[in-house]
């Protein structure tokens, strides 16, 4: 607790663009240049959000608790017209391995031109919409079973080359990255490839595909990914779907995303999910949300599972959400596993 004090009390006392940041938990900030495209120097900006949430698991026992889902705060800006930086800190006990504090994303951008931008320190792996979604913008509290599973270690440290942005038909992202995780220390000389791109053919559709292929343990044993994306956006109602298969070695120590428990993988795993909600005028977006995931496709029905998200968020403001998730979980083997989860969130 005491580390956890001087942690904080530092960073504070350190703080008394047109940016790429999506890689890290804010979304892009909008677009700002001067006359001649170049981007304008803007001031530091101190940001965060805190999720306090309550969970019950409709066990055999049943089990239930207050727990924070995150804590993060950070800082962001630019250094000059061409570089750009990002540095974040979760400070939740309940998503890290150990209950510390620990550096989630840090990281500096050259972005002087709008297609070809390149990030370097550690950042989110450009692989899967939900992934790259900015973490307070999920439309449900938890990420789907196979991005949790499959996308991990979802941040690493590497090298990400970029361009496009929300503005541009085609957005891409390329990275070199260890492909070890966060405060692992990188085990071999191979290097993971991780790549995604978006294309927008009319205003309401994005569809988009993601790959990676590495190396997670030794320099022998590969890994192969791919995934697939779309969401469409038309008057209120929200379609978004993935489906992304995973081959090959794995990380076993990289653990499952956003403090989820990592599962027992086979050879070939892979898993999808279909969301539909809707933006009514008084501020409630009731969501529904289907998913499977199945641990190995070569073992029929075992590690398979489905889950059925019945959910609503309200939105106070926009800093200021409210969000209530019903799970209910079909499993092979059967396990009673049903969940009802309270999460409020707000940003600063």
């Amino acid at each position: 607790m005491k580390t956890k004090i001087i942690y904080l009390f530092t960073i504070v006392l350190v703080l008394s663009s047109t940016s790429v940041f999506s890689q890290g938990c804010e979304d892009d900030l909008p677009a700002t240049s001067t006359t001649g495209g170049a981007p304008k120097t803007s001031s530091l900006i101190f940001f965060g959000y805190i999720q306090p949430q309550f969970v019950a698991h409709f066990t055999e026992p049943s089990t239930n608790t207050f727990n924070f889902k995150r804590a993060r705060f950070g800082v962001r800006g630019r250094a000059n017209r061409s570089f750009s930086y990002y540095f974040s800190i979760e400070s939740s006990d309940f998503i890290s391995a150990d209950g510390n504090m620990y550096l989630l994303d840090a990281f500096v951008t050259y972005d002087k031109y709008k297609w070809v931008k390149a990030s370097l320190g550690s950042f989110k792996q450009p692989f899967s919409l939900e992934n790259i979604t900015a973490c307070y913008g999920l439309m449900t509290i938890d990420r789907s079973i196979v991005v949790n599973q499959i996308v991990a270690p979802q941040r690493d440290y590497g090298l990400m080359l970029l361009g496009g942005d929300n503005t541009t038909k085609v957005r891409y992202r390329v990275a070199l990255m260890n492909g070890r995780g966060l405060g692992v220390v990188d085990n071999n000389t191979k290097k993971d490839f991780i790549g995604n791109v978006v294309y927008t053919p009319f205003d309401f559709l994005n569809i988009g595909a993601s790959f990676r292929y590495g190396y997670p343990n030794n320099n022998t044993q590969e890994r192969s990914t791919y995934g697939f994306e779309f969401v469409a956006d038309y008057e209120g109602f929200a379609l978004q779907g993935e489906f992304i298969h995973d081959n090959g070695d794995y990380n076993r120590a990289a653990g499952g995303g956003c403090g989820s428990t990592p599962l027992e993988l086979g050879d070939n795993r892979q898993g999808a999910y279909l969301m539909l909600s809707y933006m009514s005028k008084i501020k409630l977006q009731p969501v529904l949300k289907w998913e499977y995931f199945d641990a190995d496709t070569d073992i029929k029905y075992l590690g398979y599972q489905e889950m059925l998200t019945i959910g609503a968020n309200y939105f106070f403001n926009d800093k200021t959400r409210l969000q209530v998730n019903y799970q209910s979980i079909s499993e092979t083997p059967s396990v009673k596993n049903d969940a009802l989860l309270f999460q409020m969130q707000i940003r600063f």
